[in-house]
């Protein structure tokens, strides 16, 4: 099956053909490192912590790099406000990031790229555009001078007469246009600082990216991924600078952006009083059910967070997670597999992948393991004997490429051999009329959500749907 994939820098949908063959590089922008991570990263960062696996999936070797931001203004004035120097800020952060990572299942990148450790690199693009006349020095700071690279903007489609400079580009009066950007700041007493041929000072956010990506994957590569709100100012910047030092176009051949998360029909923002960061979520929430609500959404689109649709996930992951035990209960002590079962199994596999391969559609994919789950279930309820061993490796397999288990919050082997010393238990008051017993041990297997079934082969047990 040919995959397409939507190009923001094109603006359309096409076969995905990397630049060597199934060998792909890439990219995607991190965190910068100055508070706890938010709901809009784990969005970000599973996002392509997924298209990673299915890329995999489909036979390609994948080199993810993702940057960290561990020097910038903001985190220059948490510093301040901790009394703390900005390396150990940046630290604590990353420290904190890479453990909600870990918690989300996002393991794919192969090297996470930190700004301060690519100073030089970094210095020696801006030395290129100072020898070809784009950059300018100013006060001990250096300047991108956009004017000079005449298809800027057109990542976002915006023309240069028309762009105003956005939240993280610094306006300063000693900047040639409003529109040109920092690729050095000068030293300000109390910042960390490098020693440049400028002057002591620091990198500025655009350049860090360019400087990572090019570093490791040279002039050009397949995937460049962030969030929908880089795409300007950063990424346009990101492209600027990138063609300019090394005269090759496109830069990156796909641009892939995830869509706006909102909570509530509001921009996220502490001010709101509306910020959702990871820690919290997974203080309620198991965090295998925020993977799967941040997949029951395409990428692409918009998502408005309210903590209702995280119970509601909550639910339906419950459903597939309970299909899951079943499964792992009764494969390999079943009988030969019905035909029809695997015809069914056959047919929703090739809807699943179908789906991921029109642009990574994981909502459209989770369908597909819904209607699996329900037709498994009911093959279960007819014959609870019958061969479901594939039934079990396709929910691994559909499920891995996703990064979801489905057993988050079962525990389903230590939850199998639980009930199964319950139900000896229960037989043993049975045999001996402690009526009594045998139906506290049912009704309280009930109350959890446990039924079981007695039959002339014994007892059998399965969880309420």
């Amino acid at each position: 099956m040919t995959l397409m994939v939507y190009n923001s820098l094109t603006g359309d949908k096409t076969e995905f053909k990397p630049l060597h063959g199934n060998r792909v590089n890439m990219f995607v922008c991190g965190p910068t490192v100055y508070d706890h991570s938010h709901i809009g990263h784990a969005r970000t960062y599973v996002v392509f912590d997924t298209i990673v696996r299915y890329l995999k999936y489909k036979g390609y070797s994948v080199f993810y790099i993702m940057n960290i931001t561990d020097i910038d203004d903001k985190m220059i004035q948490k510093a301040n406000e901790e009394g703390k120097e900005v390396k150990e800020v940046a630290e604590r952060y990353t420290e904190l990031f890479f453990q909600d990572m870990g918690l989300l299942g996002v393991d794919q990148v192969n090297y996470y790229g930190k700004a301060t450790e690519h100073v030089p690199e970094i210095l020696d693009q801006i030395k290129v555009l100072m020898d070809k006349g784009i950059a300018y020095p100013m006060n001990e700071s250096v300047y991108f001078e956009v004017n000079k690279f005449e298809e800027f903007g057109k990542l976002s489609r915006q023309k240069l007469d028309m762009l105003q400079a956005g939240a993280r580009v610094t306006l300063a009066e000693e900047k040639l246009n409003p529109e040109d950007f920092a690729l050095w700041k000068a030293y300000k007493a109390g910042e960390p600082f490098w020693d440049s041929p400028y002057g002591k000072g620091r990198p500025g956010w655009h350049v860090e990216d360019t400087a990572i990506s090019i570093t490791y994957f040279g002039s050009q590569y397949d995937i460049h991924g962030g969030g929908r709100d880089l795409i300007f100012p950063h990424h346009d910047s990101e492209i600027a600078i990138a063609e300019s030092v090394t005269g090759v176009k496109p830069f990156v051949k796909y641009w892939f952006h995830t869509g706006f998360l909102n909570v509530r029909g509001e921009k996220m923002s502490k001010s709101l009083g509306n910020f959702i960061t990871i820690k919290g979520i997974l203080e309620r929430f198991e965090p295998e059910v925020l993977r799967f609500f941040l997949m029951y959404t395409h990428y692409r689109k918009p998502i408005d967070f309210d903590y209702e649709l995280l119970d509601e996930a909550k639910a339906a992951y419950t459903r597939l997670s309970n299909t899951m035990a079943q499964l792992q209960m009764l494969a390999g002590n079943e009988g030969k597999e019905d035909p029809e079962l695997l015809s069914t199994i056959a047919k929703r596999k090739a809807e699943f992948m179908t789906a991921m391969d029109d642009d990574f559609n994981t909502r459209e994919a989770m369908a597909a393991l819904f209607e699996l789950g329900r037709e498994v279930n009911g093959f279960i309820d007819k014959d609870r004997t019958a061969g479901f061993s594939q039934a079990l490796e396709t929910f691994k397999e559909l499920g891995g490429i996703l990064g979801l288990s489905f057993t988050s919050g079962q525990r389903s082997e230590v939850l199998s051999n639980l009930v199964e010393e319950m139900i000896k238990v229960r037989e043993k008051a049975r045999k001996s009329k402690d009526f009594a017993t045998s139906d506290s041990i049912r009704d309280q297997l009930k109350k959890a959500g446990i039924v079981l079934e007695d039959g002339a082969e014994g007892t059998t047990w399965k969880l309420e749907q």
